[in-house]
């Protein structure tokens, strides 16, 4: 797995938030690529990290992220390469895809 270029890295977030509403996009934050999910109740919010924890495993790749009652805040970055790559943008895509 290597680290991706800044070049990449906007290639794939345009990607990513192609089909996302502006309020809803991934950003890059302090070299991560974070974004907020806010669900209609804790339920659901602990369903979804649920789901994603299984892709996590799978992938072999875990996010940092923290929950409070309906909000998952997510920060992704491959430690292993020190940056964003590859991983990131397949966990982020799964994400969108359970929510």
């Amino acid at each position: 797995m290597q680290k991706y270029t800044t070049e990449q890295i906007e290639h794939a977030l345009h990607e990513l938030n192609a089909n996302l509403e502006a309020s809803q996009q991934w950003q890059i934050v302090d070299e991560k690529l974070t974004k907020t999910f806010k669900f209609k109740s804790f339920i659901r919010a602990f369903g979804w990290m649920s789901q994603i924890a299984i892709c996590a495993e799978k992938l072999n790749h875990h996010p940092e992220w923290f929950n409070v009652y309906n909000k998952v805040e997510v920060n992704l970055i491959t430690h292993d390469v020190s940056g964003i790559s590859e991983l990131d943008f397949k966990l982020a895509a799964k994400m969108e895809l359970f929510f």
